[in-house]
């Protein structure tokens, strides 16, 4: 009892049960028609009424009409009808066979019409939190090597495009976390599990299953929350890829001292995109296409082919800009990048699409 009490005013999101997460955690929803919904539904009724009718049909034998003339097929099937769709018996009760017809095509499908309508609407909406805490727990008991990103503002959703299009991930491997809701609706839109809290905390990025990320990407909007939740998902995930961004330069320093693989600076970097527009537009135009990943050009990294060891980067058919050894990346026109080794990766120039003129 005192774990219980303990546990209750602890408050941390990681120690509540899968069923208390819904909620926090949304699970992707296949979006289905409401067309294709009800008639999945009115099929399942009419199997449910084809079994019954068979079931009271080959045990006929037991049944009793008022008639006394024993059960036909036809007889079966009206039997069927009224017990599914717990009509019972009343003082007025059809008895020859062109009545009971009438309320087996007519007043039946009516009434499974009402049913599908009034109880499978309310069904839905009352197992809507048991499907969802199913759903969660099956997925924290999967969910490894995943991305979480932080914040899914105009950075966080041009991360995701990016995740997306050129890492080729699929949906249900990235978990986007962030404290507006319309944010994460926009991501659920997407087929993006969402985890709703502020990920400055340990426990709410315990529940987006930081501790067992590939890697995170923190994209919030003050670089002070970056930093704090660059510390809190390093110290969770020590063998995580970080990679933050920060709106000024001189935090840069802080994000690499948090934890931080990479820092990436959003306000220097477009504000040289925005210089070099003023004299080379077309510059920043191909600079665009290249960070585009889903159409033109863009930059890609690939393992090096056995032909390709000893040679030079710069004889190889694709366009290399660098060769990353070891983990650290070379330039193409440095001493180190002259002759490929084994175990080299390629950063090159990768066409997508077909050639085609740049729209600015």
């Amino acid at each position: 009892m005192k774990g219980l009490k303990r546990l209750q005013l602890s408050g941390l999101l990681s120690d509540r049960p899968d069923h208390e997460l819904v909620g926090v955690i949304r699970m992707p929803e296949l979006t289905v028609s409401p067309m294709r919904s009800i008639v999945k539904r009115i099929i399942g009724a009419m199997l449910a009424l084809l079994a019954t009718v068979l079931i009271v049909y080959l045990d006929r034998d037991g049944y009793r009409d008022a008639n006394g003339d024993g059960l036909s097929l036809l007889d079966s099937l009206y039997y069927a009808t009224v017990s599914l769709s717990t009509t019972g018996y009343g003082d007025i009760a059809p008895v020859t066979s062109s009545a009971r017809l009438v309320n087996v095509l007519v007043i039946t499908p009516l009434r499974v019409l009402f049913l599908i309508v009034l109880v499978g609407t309310t069904l839905e909406v009352l197992t809507e939190r048991s499907r969802q805490a199913f759903k969660i727990q099956k997925w924290r008991t999967k969910v490894r090597d995943h991305t979480v990103v932080v914040g899914f503002g105009t950075k966080g959703r041009s991360a995701v495009k990016s995740l997306l299009g050129d890492e080729d991930l699929a949906a249900h491997q990235i978990v986007v976390v962030d404290t507006d809701q319309q944010a994460l609706d926009a991501a659920g839109a997407l087929g993006l599990v969402t985890v709703h809290g502020s990920a400055t905390r340990s426990d709410v990025l315990r529940v987006a299953g930081v501790q067992h990320a590939r890697a995170v990407v923190v994209a919030p909007n003050r670089d002070d929350t970056a930093v704090l939740v660059t510390l809190t998902a390093r110290e969770l995930a020590p063998k995580a890829h970080i990679v933050a961004s920060v709106r000024e330069a001189e935090n840069v320093h802080l994000l690499k001292q948090s934890g931080a693989n990479q820092v990436v600076v959003s306000s220097e970097t477009a504000g040289r995109l925005l210089g070099m527009a003023t004299s080379t537009p077309q510059v920043v135009d191909m600079v665009e296409d290249l960070l585009t990943p889903e159409s033109g050009l863009a930059i890609a990294e690939r393992a090096v082919e056995p032909s390709e060891e000893g040679g030079s980067p710069r004889h190889l058919p694709d366009i290399v800009l660098g060769v990353v050894r070891d983990g650290t990346l070379y330039r193409v026109d440095a001493p180190q990048a002259d002759a490929i080794e084994p175990g080299d990766r390629l950063l090159y120039v990768k066409k997508v699409t077909s050639a085609e003129k740049i729209e600015r």
